[in-house]
């Protein structure tokens, strides 16, 4: 209500078109009742109290309650009274709010994406950025939960020298939520060059947000507000806000410590841990989980960006639990180390031996188009190949694959299409 009051504040330049309306409604009531209350061919038209209600100000306005041409003269000038209201105050509105090119258009797909499902992406990386892009575009009722383990990079500085949660992955599922065209939205992928170690490698997303967090206070709220910034369709939040390390035992017995060593192994992966074990999950993302239609878990990488949110136990007990269909994106291709030789039956059986469930995921969405052999020779010299969709051997779990043409190739890489992915997933909400 406070909000709305605020349009009627002076300088808005509103309050004369609601003017407008109020007049333009009473001219044409004043007609209308004119018209209702004659009588033709012995039907009375009245279906509303007009001499008690209407008349009165029928008579103030026009001063007559008999002549039926003043009467439709009074329709006729209250509708045009109307459109030229309506126009004006789109005039006003694209003054006020310069940036939406068609209003109208703006408000429709707005309300068109307040009536979307309800989504939550689980993930990181790159993946998850990607299908945000993509979801974005046919609902805003969407909610990613993003791993905090990432150490590397940017965000490994930052969570080194500042003690803050790593702003790499958030910063990247913002961007892709936010407006397409939005300069904000390129300005947080900007990344320093500079031969000043303070600033080199450094997005100005993460340094933003991590003003944000000593900011506000927090690092939680610190995001709500990088999100505010960047108007996100939708919300992003961290799986924890614990400082959490991600580490891993590999075939070997071997221990690695942090996410970035266990992604440049190129021995393969036991099974992965939080240190420590236990830490409390985000209460948002438990509550969107439980009122969610679709669970979406990837694509991205399996052991790092995955399977880190489902290892925090109140996380995947309430997917586990969850009314909604859980939904698994397998990658295109194997990663050299990480998931080298795996097929989609290993990933299947790596998230259900972490979660401690046989059926966790109700659906896998996997691609069926022909990769280009030249593309694919590129790829077998870094030891990647495409994921074999092993049937026979998923015959012993109860989900449903769904094959789909997902991929789109872009200077040599083959990559999911937001699109493409974002159409197949919403087809499972339906």
């Amino acid at each position: 209500m406070k909000q709305m009051i605020k349009f009627l504040y002076p300088g808005i330049r509103l309050k004369r078109w609601i003017f407008l309306f109020v007049l333009a409604a009473l001219v044409f009531l004043s007609g209308l009742s004119g018209i209702m209350s004659k009588t033709f061919k012995g039907i009375r038209i009245n279906i509303i109290n007009v001499e008690k209600y209407i008349n009165p100000i029928r008579d103030m306005i026009i001063g007559s309650t008999k002549l039926v041409t003043i009467d439709i003269i009074a329709i006729l000038l209250g509708a045009t009274i109307f459109i030229l209201g309506i126009r004006f105050l789109f005039r006003a509105l694209n003054t006020l709010y310069p940036s939406k090119v068609d209003v109208v258009k703006a408000s429709y797909d707005e309300l068109r994406l307040l009536k979307g499902p309800r989504i939550v992406t689980v993930g990181g990386g790159t993946g998850l950025s990607s299908l945000l892009k993509g979801l974005k575009l046919y609902s805003s009722n969407l909610t990613a939960v993003v791993t905090v383990a990432d150490d590397g990079g940017s965000s490994g500085k930052l969570r080194k020298e500042l003690k803050i949660l790593p702003p790499g992955d958030i910063r990247n599922c913002m961007v892709a939520l936010a407006d397409s065209s939005g300069v904000l939205g390129r300005v947080f992928q900007y990344r320093f060059t500079s031969k000043n170690k303070y600033l080199d490698g450094h997005s100005f997303g993460n340094l933003f947000i991590a003003a944000l967090t000593n900011v506000s206070g927090s690092f939680e709220k610190g995001v709500q507000e990088a999100s505010k910034i960047l108007a996100i369709r939708g919300k992003v939040l961290p799986v924890t806000l614990e400082k959490v390390v991600l580490e891993a035992k590999l075939k070997n017995k071997t221990i690695l410590k942090g996410q970035s060593n266990i992604s440049h192994s190129k021995q393969p992966i036991d099974k992965v841990f939080l240190v420590p074990s236990d830490p409390l999950p985000s209460d948002t993302a438990l509550s969107d989980i439980k009122k969610a239609k679709l669970i979406v878990l990837g694509p991205g990488s399996l052991y790092t960006s995955i399977i880190p949110n489902l290892l925090i136990k109140e996380i995947s007990e309430a997917i586990y639990h969850s009314k909604a269909r859980v939904v698994y994106i397998c990658n295109i291709m194997t990663q050299p180390g990480e998931t080298k030789g795996y097929r989609l039956s290993d990933h299947i059986n790596a998230i259900n031996t972490h979660v401690g469930y046989r059926d966790f995921i109700s659906h896998i969405i996997v691609n069926n188009q022909y990769i280009p052999e030249r593309i694919l020779e590129k790829y077998e010299q870094k030891d990647s190949h495409p994921v074999e969709i092993d049937s026979h051997n998923m015959r012993r779990y109860d989900v449903k694959i769904i094959s789909e043409d997902l991929i789109q190739i872009n200077d040599g890489l083959v990559r999911h299409d937001p699109e493409k992915l974002a159409k197949a997933i919403l087809r499972l909400t339906l």
